[in-house]
């Protein structure tokens, strides 16, 4: 798990965070344009500098980035601006205790933040998420698998079986596919295994 992270501190550097690759995660890059995929008003959980919300913005979605980062979240409303997306806004919040949003979303997107959450505060952010999300709501999530980091020691993302992510995750979800899927990070030449969990708040 990831543990004791100033989220911040990261962002503040003069150099990018590893996980934040310029653009969407590939996966969400091709399942952002095929039809049917995404319905409006959509969340990005934990943002970033929020590439993915500002590529749906460009699409025409109605997206909310949430971070627990103030730095990311200044970078990602500068570059909507910049871009000139005004469907894309943005807020810095605990997304394991989110409020204020109750049944909106219809699409929700975590990419590559339940492996960072330390386990303790999974199935908070597993209920926020359900609460902020309308009947029918969609739920995606990128997260690593096995394999991942096979040399690292130390506090560091969790790297998840498909056994334990349906567990988690169904505890909140109706969980309708894990598939396998490739993460990216800066900080490594090559791409990294996960899964790619799809998941239903039922009616």
């Amino acid at each position: 798990m990831t543990d004791n992270i100033d989220w911040d501190a990261a962002y503040r550097q003069e150099e990018a965070p590893p996980w934040n690759i310029g653009e969407p995660q590939p996966e969400y890059a091709t399942l952002i344009d095929q039809p049917g995929t995404v319905h409006d008003e959509v969340l990005d959980a934990g943002c970033g500098h929020a590439e993915l919300s500002l590529a749906l913005a460009a699409r025409g979605h109605t997206v909310v980035g949430i971070d627990l980062s103030p730095t990311a979240i200044s970078a990602a409303t500068a570059a909507a601006a910049e871009r000139g997306l005004t469907t894309a806004t943005f807020a810095a919040a605990d997304i394991t205790a989110l409020t204020g949003y109750d049944g909106r979303f219809a699409t929700i997107f975590d990419s590559g933040l339940l492996h960072a959450l330390p386990a303790e505060v999974r199935q908070n952010y597993l209920r926020a998420m359900r609460r902020a999300a309308s009947p029918g709501a969609v739920f995606y999530i990128l997260a690593f698998g096995t394999g991942a980091f096979p040399d690292h020691t130390g506090p560091g993302p969790t790297q998840f079986t498909e056994a334990e992510l349906r567990e988690i995750v169904s505890d909140c979800w109706h969980v309708d596919e894990i598939r396998p899927a490739r993460l990216y990070a800066t900080a490594v030449p090559h791409p990294l295994p996960g899964f790619l969990v799809t998941a239903h708040r039922a009616q």
